[in-house]
């Protein structure tokens, strides 16, 4: 079965849709934001233009869930992105911690090993989530996956890139490496959970065979890692965002987001 129209949806099958798209919507949007803020910071200039050219892909894949939003009824996508609070959010506890310390316009002492490292577990489970839902049973959500899946493929390629590089450098990079590796896997135990969406997806296979998925993602992500010569960490949930669990950074991430949208209400942009 293939569901074009919201007309369509039984309201079990229409729950899970809305579900699984905030956590889509949420996350690019909030990992693209955390990306965005390397502008004029990265490594060299070269790794300024790619690593916001992946925060704009982030950025777009963002907005075309947040018009499928729009499209089933939970309002303009340009509000339900800025003006809902942070309890709301459905992203990934991973996606909105900070950089580092300090902040972009203030002595912004950022962690670009975690910073890779995060993306790193991210695009693995993009793309893992992408593959299944490009085959799901809501069509247009599926049109959108396979346009998205596109992206990631080459985002995924840039972040083994990094660590193969800093896991070979020297000491001092291995070692930055081995840390951020402990901190990202400290924070990633809900990445992978698809919450309140989960029975209903699978149900009506809106989102295929979902429940492999955790243990894909473990063995790729472990794969990799052990072929870099670490072993890996153990993944914790200390906050669960995908059921509305988030850490106080979230909060400060949408203010600053969604300060330009709040200055003008009711402007279109």
């Amino acid at each position: 079965m293939r569901v074009e129209a919201v007309s369509q949806m039984p309201s079990e099958y229409r729950d899970g849709v809305r579900e699984l798209l905030w956590q889509l919507a949420d996350d690019d949007l909030v990992i693209a934001f955390r990306a965005s803020e390397w502008l004029g910071l990265a490594p060299h200039v070269e790794e300024d233009v790619a690593f916001s050219s992946i925060a704009q892909d982030e950025m777009g894949h963002a907005a075309m869930y947040y018009e499928l939003l729009e499209q089933i009824g939970e309002g303009h996508r340009d509000e339900i992105s800025h003006l809902r609070p942070a309890a709301s959010r459905r992203n990934t506890v991973l996606a909105e911690v900070p950089n580092g310390s300090g902040s972009y316009l203030h002595q912004p002492h950022f962690d670009w090993a975690f910073t890779v490292v995060r993306h790193y577990f991210y695009d693995v489970w993009e793309s893992l989530r992408l593959a299944k839902l490009s085959r799901g049973s809501y069509g247009p959500l599926a049109d959108v996956a396979e346009k998205a899946l596109r992206e990631e493929a080459y985002h995924l390629a840039h972040q083994k890139l990094w660590m193969t590089k800093m896991a070979r450098h020297n000491e001092e990079s291995r070692e930055r490496l081995r840390a951020a590796l402990v901190y990202a896997c400290s924070l990633a135990g809900d990445l992978t959970d698809l919450g309140l969406c989960q029975d209903a997806c699978l149900k009506w296979d809106i989102f295929p065979q979902a429940e492999t998925l955790a243990d894909c993602w473990r063995d790729q992500v472990g794969q990799f890692v052990d072929g870099l010569g670490y072993a890996m960490p153990t993944i914790a949930t200390k906050l669960n965002g995908r059921r509305g669990e988030h850490s106080e950074a979230l909060a400060d991430l949408l203010a600053t987001l969604s300060e330009v949208y709040r200055s003008e209400p009711g402007a279109t942009w």
